[in-house]
């Protein structure tokens, strides 16, 4: 009896099983690929492409059956229906600080978050996993997508002289640098990115031999950070990305583990207490109404009786990963540009005091521009990062804080402190704020991607930014509104992280980061209760005496803990405005070196800092 004709290949591998494994592995592929459904390109489509198809040769070659690697995908999985409900709502995929906020978050508050849509989100992981334990059945019976035979030994050797070609070209570099494949236009702060460090020339001592450069012609299109963008292995990227956050963080709050302000209050008076803090962001001192501008983009604040703007504060530097540490502790402005910081911030010398503290964030969480706040937001009782898109367009508004601080303030303790870090005005500004307050047109609310550098869009970048800034006074009073409603002795400071440059006169500078004193002078203001004002009347009296005093973001630390009447053996009143030992001190900015504000000229329409004499030197 004759055998029967074998199979042909292609009838074999386009068998159910087959089939159903290489349409999982397409769709977890896809990934990166979701904005097309949602009518959005994808920038750098092509070496995504390229990068992900060698990632599956490389696996598969290595590996030689689906089932052997069918594991390492099982994370792919359940983050993909994460992806594209980023992606549905907040035009992104997965990053770092969404893996933050899982980490961070309790089942609890999971709970509360998700409500009446937990179902949603058990069949959604019972769905992957049944999806997940199908497709592993299903390579395990697929033994025609094995890869056999001499093609896998070439593949792999191939593989191994791609490896070396390119560990080659990381540690010698190659002859013509390669355009990034990955240009990142999505950064928090894109002014945080410090100017390449200058060439120094190779001294006669340098003069042994080194290996050649790799030629242009050589060079490996990969680089590990583009690769992260790719699914489902890119996966590896975030994930490592993310644990080395938790380690900085962990090495950076290591440093102040043991460090004690020994703070206590006072206690003449053991009455409920609420102090807020609010970071704001991005807002510039001149476009508020309560300081003198034109336009009334404060028509709330301006009716508060125990409402003090502080009209001359600076702050040192107009970056946010780099202001805010100053703001919140101890920290030098003149030490602001270095990593980490010995002491712990108001948060810690609050809790030792006997206040319950919250950290309420509607910014990100971890990044190169934000890791380094994060290290003093854990320092709260309750640290909570609420801002799921990010700084995308679909971020969330500031308000979404204000249910939370209802929340904390109803907590049954006696005393609280909570820091609100708001989004402020940050770029873009018509993202900041709903339909509602986009007041002067025309704006650039409903725009797509508008450009900043574009110095056409000089009117409508400036309404949206004027908008942002009436958003900001409605939130702001919601605060304040919550604060009266508590009835008990309640405060709020207010201090932005720094300004903006936003195309004055003939400026051609927008955003910041460009040394003007738009970005270093900042709105200010505190507001107290009648209970506050009739149990410390001196501290008020010192408040109003000094709302036009020379101040900068450094006395904010000592300012607030003297407003709730906290005390400790190293503390320094002097630099308190609400007490009457304050001096003023001299204020130095992050212009040109360290230049002294009080002694500096501003030039041109953009009122660039410089100082008459010669700044200080920088320590980075």
């Amino acid at each position: 009896m004759r055998a029967p004709p074998p199979v042909p290949v292609t009838r074999r591998l386009l068998r159910p099983a087959h089939l159903f494994v290489a349409l999982t592995y397409l769709i977890l592929s896809a990934a990166p690929f979701l904005p097309l459904l949602f009518g959005r390109g994808v920038p750098n489509a092509a070496p995504i492409l390229g990068m992900e198809l060698g990632a599956w040769i490389a696996v598969w070659a290595l590996f030689a059956r689906p089932a052997r690697f069918h594991w390492l995908l099982l994370p792919s999985f359940f983050v993909l229906p994460l992806e594209l409900y980023l992606n549905m709502y907040y035009n992104q995929g997965v990053s770092t600080h969404h893996l933050g906020i899982i980490a961070e978050t309790s089942p609890k508050e999971a709970l509360e978050f998700l409500g009446n849509k937990v179902w949603l989100l058990g069949a959604t992981l019972i769905g992957v996993s049944a999806w997940w334990l199908a497709s592993w059945k299903a390579a395990r019976q697929a033994r025609e997508l094995d890869w056999r035979g001499p093609s896998r030994w070439v593949m792999l050797v191939l593989l191994a002289c791609g490896l070396g070609i390119w560990l080659y070209q990381q540690e010698y570099g190659i002859e013509k640098a390669i355009a990034s494949a990955n240009a990142d236009n999505s950064d928090d702060d894109e002014e945080d990115n410090q100017a390449a460090k200058p060439v120094v020339a190779a001294s006669a001592s340098d003069a042994s031999w080194q290996p050649p450069k790799l030629p242009a012609w050589a060079g490996i299109p990969f680089s590990v950070s583009a690769f992260g963008a790719t699914r489902p292995f890119g996966l590896v990227v975030v994930g490592s990305d993310f644990w080395k956050e938790r380690k900085y963080l962990g090495e950076l709050a290591h440093k102040s583990m043991l460090f004690k302000f020994g703070a206590q209050q006072s206690g003449k008076l053991d009455i409920p207490q609420v102090v807020v803090m609010v970071i704001g962001e991005s807002s510039r001192y001149d476009r508020w109404s309560l300081n003198g501008y034109a336009r009334d983009t404060n028509p709330l604040l301006r009716k508060e009786a125990n409402l003090v703007s502080l009209s001359n504060v600076i702050t040192s530097v107009s970056a946010t990963r780099l202001s805010v540490p100053v703001l919140v502790s101890r920290k030098p402005a003149m030490q602001s540009l270095q990593a980490g910081f010995s002491e712990k911030s108001f948060l810690t010398a609050f809790k030792e005091a006997g206040f319950k503290t919250y950290w309420l964030s509607n910014q990100m969480s971890f990044g190169q521009f934000d890791t380094p706040i994060s290290v003093f937001a854990k320092e709260a009782d309750v640290t909570r990062f609420l801002n799921i898109g990010g700084f995308t367009n679909n971020s969330s508004l500031d308000e979404i804080l204000l249910d939370p601080l209802k929340a904390a303030i109803g907590d049954p303790a006696r005393k609280k402190l909570i820091v609100l870090h708001t989004l402020g005005s940050h770029w873009n500004y018509s993202h900041r704020y709903p339909k509602a307050y986009d007041k002067w047109q025309p704006s650039l609310f409903g725009v797509e991607n508008p450009a900043y550098t574009d110095l056409a869009m000089k009117t409508q970048l400036n309404n949206s930014y004027d908008n942002s800034i009436l958003y900001t006074d409605w939130f702001l009073s919601q605060v304040i509104d919550t604060l009266k409603t508590s009835k008990l002795m309640t405060t709020m400071m207010y201090v932005a992280d720094h300004g903006q440059t936003l195309y004055d006169g003939t400026c051609k500078l927008a955003f910041h980061g460009h040394n003007t004193q738009f970005e270093f002078h900042v709105p200010a203001l505190v507001w107290y209760s009648d209970l506050y004002r009739l149990t410390h009347p001196a501290k008020v009296t010192q408040l109003q005496k000094n709302k036009r005093a020379k101040l900068a973001t450094e006395n904010i630390f000592h300012s607030l803990l003297d407003m709730a009447d906290i005390h400790y053996g190293t503390e320094q009143l002097e630099w308190s405005f609400l007490n009457r030992k304050f001096k003023t001190h001299k204020r130095y900015v992050d212009s040109y070196g360290w230049s002294d504000y009080d002694n500096a000229t501003f030039q041109g329409d953009c009122r660039e800092v410089i100082d008459k004499g010669t700044p200080l030197a920088q320590l980075k």
